[in-house]
């Protein structure tokens, strides 16, 4: 831009010494060679003028660049901001993605359907609830004074270890007593013990269960975060036979 307004003034200062020089040999030069020396006075200023303008064409352009720069600056530093802080537990999602349709099943598929069938209806007897992760905005529904100072990656890692301990329960759960270990045995005796009527069709664990098969510590933080997984309805307390049940929702 500098080198331009150089050439600009250096553009005028011959201008103005071309004048000068005619006024001073008014009185020598023939009138057609003075009338063809404010011809080309004329043509310079002009192009001169158009060269002003060009020039104030390529300052608002660069005007506008820079705001384009800011603009991108600030879209670069949201990207890396969600970068950095990416969940590390995601929800998942439920049901077929938006825009998909039902696929078409032909006869020649159906024998091969029902079979599928067949084996889901038999791996159900295996299946085995998982409690969701927290989402983001669940977690911000939460009310301050139950949050205190535990953090949305924390309380992700405790239903993390509860399914953990769910999945691990109801593995040995599902095996034949036959196959177990002496220690398996027993721990699969006591899971019978613990039900009731009101767990009947449901997946619940209780404190053992997750000091026997998680690194979780069960101090006065992991209650706290219990109240919180109630309150975002992920699980409920069942009490009876002097133990507490955490039942999955």
């Amino acid at each position: 831009m500098g080198e331009l307004e150089t050439i600009t003034n250096l553009i005028h200062d011959r201008i103005s010494s071309m004048q000068r020089t005619l006024d001073l040999s008014v009185a020598e030069l023939p009138q057609d060679k003075i009338k063809k020396l404010g011809q080309e006075l004329s043509d310079l200023e002009r192009l001169v003028g158009a060269f002003e303008d060009c020039v104030e064409q390529q300052k608002e352009q660069l005007r506008h660049l820079k705001e384009l720069e800011k603009t991108f600056q600030k879209n670069l530093e949201d990207v890396q901001h969600l970068k950095n802080n990416i969940p590390a537990h995601m929800p998942r999602t439920t049901g077929p993605p938006i825009g998909c349709e039902p696929a078409v099943v032909t006869q020649k598929d159906a024998a091969g359907l029902q079979t599928v069938q067949v084996e889901n209806i038999k791996s159900k007897k295996s299946f085995v609830r998982e409690m969701e992760f927290i989402t983001m905005p669940e977690f911000e529904s939460i009310p301050q004074y139950m949050r205190g100072r535990v953090s949305y990656d924390q309380l992700n890692a405790t239903v993390q270890g509860i399914n953990v301990a769910v999945k691990a329960k109801y593995k040995i759960l599902h095996q034949s007593v036959k196959t177990l270990s002496n220690h398996s045995r027993k721990m699969h005796q006591r899971f019978k013990d613990q039900e009731t009527k009101d767990t009947k069709g449901q997946f619940f664990v209780v404190e053992d269960d997750i000091r026997e098969f998680t690194q979780v510590k069960l101090d006065k933080r992991f209650q706290g975060m219990l109240h919180m997984l109630r309150h975002c309805q992920r699980l409920r307390e069942l009490r009876g036979g002097k133990i507490t049940r955490y039942v999955l929702l």
